[in-house]
């Protein structure tokens, strides 16, 4: 079902609406690989661990232990302890990038300078829900 003329431009305007506030999310997002990425990531990630923990446990059940250590239950924790770095990356990449709303000094604490104890500090809102409120009152107000 097409979207009617009202419609299509309140999507236009909420489209602009993202890009003026986060151009590189909202070209991501256009793109259709953030949502892959990551989960193709985690995905990985897990078939990583279930393959560390087998190799784990077959390792110790396997009579093969050269100088009676078991190389591949080591092998299998190296893939399991390989499985949460690839986890880590992926969730630090996306948080590492700064909030280019955010003024050098909000995020400051008051006598070093350094960004304060939790990292950068949110809008209690969030961006949704500021989309949400901006949607109704442009919907009320026509």
């Amino acid at each position: 079902m097409p979207l009617s003329e009202h419609e299509q431009r309140m999507l236009e305007q909420i489209e602009s609406a993202l890009y003026a506030e986060d151009p590189k999310f909202a070209s991501s997002v256009r793109g259709g690989r953030l949502r892959s990425t990551s989960s193709r990531r985690r995905l990985q990630a897990a078939a990583l661990f279930a393959v560390g923990l087998f190799l784990l446990v077959a390792g110790i059940a396997a009579p093969f232990k050269p100088g009676g250590f078991p190389i591949i239950s080591l092998v299998g924790f190296i893939a399991m302890f390989g499985a949460g770095v690839l986890l880590m990356i992926g969730n630090s990449r996306r948080s590492a990038r700064p909030d280019a709303t955010e003024s050098p000094a909000a995020g400051s604490g008051p006598a070093t300078g350094h960004p304060a104890r939790g990292g950068r500090q949110r809008k209690s809102g969030g961006f949704s829900e500021r989309m949400e409120d901006r949607f109704r009152r442009r919907f009320e107000q026509e």
